[in-house]
C-alpha cells in the first residue's frame, strides 16, 4: 500500500513582484518568512511548524488561486486512487502530475521533495 499526505499549499499570485507580497501574507497567517535561500523572484517560502505542510508564494501568469501538491511514494498509485474518486489527469510532467478535482480544481500529485 502506497502512502501520501498533504506536503504544501502553494498560494499562486498574479503580481509583478512576489517579494514584495510576502509580508502581508506571512503576517496574516502570523508566519515568518522561510528560508532565504529558497527564495527568488518567483518562489518566496513562508515559515511553518512541523508537522503543518510547506506553505508557499508563488508568482504565476495565471489568475491568482491557491492550489495543494499531493506528496506520494508512488505516483502512479495515487493518480490511479484518485481518479477512482473523480479527479481527471490534467498534464503529466516528467516528475509530477497536474490533476483536476470534480469542483475543476488543480492540484498536483508529486513524489517527496529531496
Amino acid at each position: 500500500m502506497h502512502k501520501s499526505r498533504l506536503a504544501t499549499l502553494i498560494i499562486d499570485s498574479q503580481v509583478d513582484d512576489i517579494k514584495k507580497r510576502k509580508d502581508f501574507l506571512a503576517k496574516a497567517l502570523s508566519l515568518g518568512i522561510g528560508d532565504p535561500n529558497y527564495e527568488n523572484e518567483n518562489w518566496v517560502p513562508l515559515e511553518i511548524q512541523e508537522p503543518q505542510p510547506h506553505i508557499w508564494l508563488q508568482k504565476v501568469k495565471h489568475q491568482s488561486r491557491i492550489h495543494i501538491d499531493i506528496e506520494t511514494d508512488n505516483i502512479d498509485a495515487e493518480v490511479a486512487r484518485l481518479q477512482k474518486l473523480g479527479a481527471s489527469i490534467f498534464e503529466n510532467k516528467d516528475k509530477f502530475v497536474v490533476m483536476e478535482a470534480p469542483t475543476r480544481h488543480r492540484f498536483l500529485c508529486r513524489e517527496p521533495a529531496a
